[in-house]
């Protein structure tokens, strides 16, 4: 009888130093594959939104369509202008002043030089951005969501974006519990909410969701 209980505590002993060591290493490795994810998402978020940025400066607006954003890449180029600052008598003004050349008018002119791709320019001429619509995860076949549109903000309309992945896709084979506990993050360091994202339809700001520390582990 001795014997068995001693067995007992054994057992009990082991599962629960089996049980302490996943709380304590289940958290340590969740947090390691997020931030090795969250990188890989950010960084194509960052693409996107130059990719956006990019068309409401040609284009004059934003758009919600990959399809459209992949064609204006391929096709699009940026004009290479020169300032220049110019100045020329206020005819009007020294008229009824009685003066010859009294008063001046200061303008800059842009002079265009020429025309670079916008491809070239955004990603050195490689093809990325034909999968940028891609959440990179390896096992997980799903796009960014991304939207477009006009933002009305006291009478004056501006033009928004955004783009976003659930954290339910991008950690989604991961413990559930931690996810959840992720998706309730509010903090400064943390990506706050149940999405990585940058834009907003409800703001204009086309920043991403993200503290800066993961703006640094970015490689291109």
């Amino acid at each position: 009888m001795k014997l068995v209980i001693q067995l007992i505590l054994w057992v009990v002993i082991i599962v629960l130093g089996y049980l302490l060591y996943n709380s304590i290493s289940g958290p340590i490795e969740f947090n390691k594959v997020k931030e090795a994810r969250y990188v890989k998402v950010i960084n194509k978020l960052k693409d996107i939104k130059a990719a956006e940025l990019a068309h409401q400066e040609i284009t004059g607006s934003f758009t919600g369509s990959f399809d459209s954003l992949v064609r204006f890449i391929d096709t699009a180029q940026f004009a290479i202008v020169q300032r220049r600052d110019t100045s020329y008598p206020d005819v009007v003004k020294n008229k009824a002043f009685g003066l010859t050349e009294g008063y001046f008018i200061e303008e800059t002119i842009l002079d265009t030089l020429g025309f670079t791709p916008v491809r070239d320019s955004l990603f050195g001429g490689t093809d990325r951005y034909k999968q940028m619509m891609k959440i990179p995860i390896e096992g997980v076949d799903a796009e960014f969501e991304l939207r477009a549109g006009k933002l009305n903000k006291s009478g004056t309309f501006y033009s928004v974006f955004e783009a976003r992945a659930p954290k339910d896709i991008i950690l989604g084979d991961l413990d559930k519990d931690l996810l959840a506990q992720e998706k309730q993050v509010v903090s400064v360091d943390g990506v706050n909410g149940a999405y990585i994202k940058v834009g907003s339809m409800d703001e204009v700001d086309t920043s991403g969701n993200w503290p800066k520390i993961y703006d640094s582990q970015i490689k291109q």
